[in-house]
């Protein structure tokens, strides 16, 4: 199958999908555009090349203009929602005694796999724990983790205010994963060189991407440090061996709401000369 069909009656030979592509395998002819001599071996699919033509004239033999979304300009957030959005988003550690519909949770994850990757792979896979007495049980091991971390390397866990978690913990307070009724881990394989990266992007995106659904998140810190240091929590998740965790999230509906977004410190920035 060719590399990408183009409708001849809607193309109008501006050239922007040549122009675009990130890895220059479209030139233009007087016919209009054609892929270079071995294109399909530099194509990345990302789909560039599809969303930019204005007519809808360029079908990649993996992606349609019918497959992608449409793009409403009624919908394209000024400088005030922008600011609005980004700046109202909180961490959440208190969460509502509710589970997480799947079928919520997946609408959210679906736009965050929408994350952009080093050179479009999508490595990012993503496990979800989202029984409340699995979730408790991680956050055992992550404690007899940090047990053992007093006792192994007692100056990193000063550091880290372990000891102080542990009894909060042996008090039946959950520092650890503070009651959340789902934690979401992300991961993919070591051959991805941009894969904490793209974890990271991921999973900054689901945070947003929640809040939409009128859910919350925080980062698992603790967790995500056990989930790379500790046997017990690593047989637990069963992650594929080539695989690492990148990093977890607490999930659930908020406790409380917010009224106001603090200031934060101003950017610290220098221009090259």
């Amino acid at each position: 199958m060719n590399l990408f069909h183009i409708d001849t009656e809607k193309c109008d030979k501006d050239g922007i999908c040549a122009i675009e592509c990130p890895a220059h395998i479209i030139e233009m002819t007087e016919n209009g555009p054609v892929p270079i001599s071995g294109a399909q071996e530099f194509c990345i699919s990302c789909g560039h090349c599809v969303a930019i033509c204005p007519k809808g004239a360029l079908t990649l033999s993996v992606l349609s203009p019918k497959d992608c979304l449409e793009m409403d300009k009624n919908l394209v957030p000024g400088e005030r929602q922008v600011e609005q959005f980004l700046r109202s988003r909180r961490a959440i550690r208190r969460y509502k005694d509710k589970p997480v519909p799947r079928n919520l949770f997946e609408k959210a994850l679906k736009i965050a796999c929408c994350a952009p990757s080093g050179s479009n792979r999508q490595p990012v896979k993503w496990l979800v724990v989202d029984k409340k007495e699995n979730v408790h049980k991680i956050g055992s091991h992550v404690t007899n983790w940090m047990r053992y971390l007093i006792q192994k390397n007692p100056e990193m866990a000063q550091t880290l205010n372990m000891d102080t978690l542990i009894d909060s913990w042996d008090k039946g307070i959950d520092r650890i994963c503070r009651d959340a009724p789902q934690l979401v881990f992300a991961h993919a394989s070591n051959e991805f060189g941009s894969a904490s990266a793209d974890c990271h992007t991921a999973l900054a995106y689901l945070e947003l991407a929640l809040t939409g659904f009128g859910l919350g998140s925080c980062w698992a810190g603790y967790v995500n440090y056990a989930a790379g240091q500790w046997p017990d929590l690593k047989k637990e998740l069963a992650l594929p061996e080539t695989h690492t965790c990148h990093g977890a999230l607490m999930v659930g509906f908020p406790r409380f709401h917010y009224f106001r977004a603090p200031r934060r410190n101003a950017p610290d920035i220098r221009y090259h000369v």
